[in-house]
């Protein structure tokens, strides 16, 4: 018997509740992205500058950073602060939201590096099962 749409749990969420799921899913969008998560792992111990951030996340372009801090910052989970200088400093740092976030995104990273072989070796399977029968 194939699963279909109608076999996915609610999760305990029934009626109006359920109707729409665009916030939720919007949220999770944000925060589950690649670097957001880097980010707020990186500003748990306090305010960086935006060089700061880039050198600690290896591998982020300076417009996806910018992206990213942007949007944590709409959403909340991020200020911002500049400082009058030549040239400007700005510092990012986590707000109450951002660090009641935070602590979640480590926990994730923590079973992600966890399990990282158990799922390596389930999509050797996967693949090499669905090779088989192609």
């Amino acid at each position: 018997m194939k699963r279909t749409n109608t076999d996915v749990p609610s999760f305990g969420y029934t009626g109006a509740e359920s109707h729409d799921c665009r916030m939720v899913n919007s949220v999770l969008a944000r925060i589950g992205d690649k670097w957001s998560v880097l980010v707020v792992m990186f500003l748990a111990d306090g305010s960086k500058r935006f060089n700061e951030l880039k050198r600690l996340i290896g591998g982020v372009s300076q417009r996806m950073l910018t992206l990213t801090l942007r949007g944590l910052e709409r959403d909340g989970l991020v200020t911002r602060t500049v400082t009058p200088s030549i040239p400007p400093r700005v510092d990012y740092e986590l707000t109450d939201l951002g660090r009641s976030l935070q602590k979640h995104a480590v926990a994730l990273a923590g079973w992600a590096n966890e399990n990282q072989s158990a799922i390596e070796r389930a999509r050797t399977r996967f693949d090499s099962e669905r090779k088989q029968t192609s």
